[in-house]
């Protein structure tokens, strides 16, 4: 391994559009948020040392035996995150990166490409809350961070056009059109920013800051590196565990599925267990499993006898019986998490995505039925499977080393075949920290759960085993939480204490209700006792509704929350004690 000449960032860009620096396939994918790309542009710009990079010389020979990845130019959240793979017909010899992926990852992105990451309070899976944004440094005002000195941001076309007297955004990719200092003073004046238009104050803060700029990307040898030259991969191997220790810490999960690209012998491991994850992930309401949990679910499927993750499970022999079983274990887990998915839960609101695995097992275990999710002759296992997993989300049995959970499971779904065998693993973890069993006590307590919780959901799909969650539902207050703040309470001429007693259980679990998004939208802050006259015109209509949803057969006006309350939670925990104990 040698110390090389160092390059500049200009140089390095133009290697990356020539495919001629290219990611091996045990590289982690591209995991920086803008902050981090605009504190590296910073610290170039203020000529801080950004570490050495270490580079791999693949011979000409060897380019074919490995797989490689180009870099990712135009990241999205939601839709492209994942690197195209290098097409090398024709290639002479390439470097691929050991280490300093994400910093150049991050230069490319802002000197060439975008970053469209999620706005907040969008759903995740609208497009349009991705907007396209590009790296824009501010010509007219230092950063307001205090520990950084240069106004960098990712921009949307829009947000870049407000100019003011302490705005002004100069699309960072821009300078890569400069060739010599001149530019700057041309596409100053080409821009007006002149003293004719501003003080001269701002007008030299504009052209010292584009000036840096440029010398930061076309004249400063930024880019320092060594080059290992090895043709083992074992060594390479070796290299790239030491080097990767620091940074953005590489977890197993991405070095795992380094290794099993490597060692499939048909397939592509890497593209295929990505791809299948963007697909389920995509499964109606939406879920966010990663390729850890992934991972691990293939070593249980495929019956391997230690699902722990250390290197030595992913070796040669278990990566081919992975492959083999690939179909299968894909077909299992899409299964599973269509099931899940049918009884309301999404990613909002599962604590723990190795649930999924028993799940996917026992369905890999009775042969993969297509129809295990809506036909009729499954349907005790699946209310059997429902039962375990919401005990399980509710006790929290996945918190922690999930393996003291997954391989007794597995032993008990091998000895009792054919129906889910949810008492024995009951009876298995009784009086453990794995405990799913409740007593009366336990179920009590589930009252104080509070509208935002994770668990809110987990409980009302308990509670309303008849809603079809193939169609979107929301929680919705039945006394409207709109009407009961502070302000509101007090013009109706409330007691301090009746006050207090609204806005304690106000999103309490005994005042919420699953509604379909059309009926929950137009009730919106009704009175409940008027919508419910409005919806239901006749009595045995209005009966049945309050029967589902657990209403109490009482004076339901406004004034009469707190004896609503106490006799609505009687009724939910009578259905709680039947599900439960």
């Amino acid at each position: 391994m040698s110390y090389q000449t160092a390059k500049t960032i200009k140089e390095v860009i133009k290697y990356i559009d020539e495919r001629k620096y290219l990611l091996p396939s045990i590289q982690r994918e591209f995991v920086w948020n803008t902050d981090q790309i605009e504190r590296l542009f910073d610290s170039i710009m203020q000529e801080y040392p950004i570490n050495a990079f270490l580079f791999w010389e693949v011979p000409r020979n060897k380019i074919h035996d490995f797989k490689f990845y180009e870099f990712i130019r135009d990241y999205n959240q939601l839709i492209n995150k994942h690197n195209p793979t290098a097409n090398l017909n024709g290639s002479e010899e390439i470097l691929a990166i050991l280490d300093g992926q994400q910093r150049l990852s991050s230069l490319y992105i802002g000197l060439k490409g975008s970053y469209a990451y999620k706005i907040p309070n969008k759903r995740w899976d609208n497009p349009a809350a991705y907007p396209k944004r590009k790296l824009y440094l501010n010509l007219f005002a230092p950063s307001k961070t205090s520990d950084l000195k240069y106004d960098f941001r990712f921009l949307t076309e829009e947000e870049a056009k407000k100019i003011d007297t302490k705005h002004y955004w100069f699309p960072v990719g821009e300078i890569l059109n400069f060739s010599a200092l001149y530019d700057v003073s041309r596409y100053l004046n080409n821009n007006n920013i002149t003293l004719n238009n501003y003080d001269e104050e701002l007008v030299i803060f504009a052209s010292n800051t584009l000036n840096i700029l440029f010398s930061a990307i076309h004249q400063t040898p930024t880019i320092s590196y060594y080059l290992e030259k090895s043709e083992e991969l074992d060594k390479v191997l070796n290299i790239f565990i030491r080097v990767n220790s620091g940074g953005t810490t590489l977890s197993y999960s991405d070095l795992l599925l380094s290794f099993a690209t490597t060692q499939w012998e048909k397939g592509n491991a890497r593209e295929e267990i990505n791809g299948f994850i963007d697909e389920i992930n995509q499964i109606h309401p939406g879920f966010n499993i990663k390729n850890d949990v992934l991972l691990k679910a293939c070593l249980m499927l495929c019956d391997i006898s230690d699902i722990s993750f250390k290197v030595d499970n992913f070796n040669h022999n278990n990566m081919i019986t992975i492959e083999n079983e690939w179909d299968n274990i894909k077909n299992a887990y899409r299964i599973a998490v269509e099931l899940v998915a049918s009884f309301g839960f999404s990613r909002e609101n599962i604590t723990s995505n190795t649930l999924f695995t028993p799940i996917a097992y026992y369905i890999k275990s009775i042969g993969i039925p297509n129809n295990f999710v809506d036909s009729m002759q499954y349907l005790e296992d699946r209310k059997l499977i429902k039962k375990w997993f919401i005990s399980s989300l509710i006790k929290r049995v996945f918190s922690f080393v999930p393996d003291g959970v997954l391989k007794p499971v597995r032993d008990i779904i091998k000895t009792y075949p054919n129906t889910f065998p949810l008492d024995y693993i009951t009876n298995r973890f009784k009086n453990t920290n794995r405990d799913i069993s409740f007593t009366k006590e336990n179920i009590d307590n589930l009252l104080t759960i509070k509208y935002k919780a994770q668990n809110a959901m987990v409980l009302l799909a308990l509670i309303y085993p008849w809603i079809n969650f193939k169609y979107q539902n929301q929680i919705d207050h039945i006394f409207p939480k709109s009407l009961m703040t502070e302000k509101k309470l007090k013009q109706r001429g409330y007691s301090e204490e009746k006050i207090k007693f609204y806005l304690e259980h106000c999103d309490s679990i005994a005042n919420l209700q699953l509604l379909n998004e059309i009926p929950n939208k137009e009730k919106s802050c009704k009175e409940f006792d008027a919508w419910l006259n409005e919806i239901f015109s006749d009595e045995i209509s209005k009966n049945d509704y309050m029967t589902k949803h657990y209403i109490p057969k009482i004076d339901l006006d406004f004034n009469n929350f707190e004896n609503f309350i106490k006799e609505r939670e009687k009724l939910i925990l009578e259905k709680l004690y039947i599900e439960l104990l």
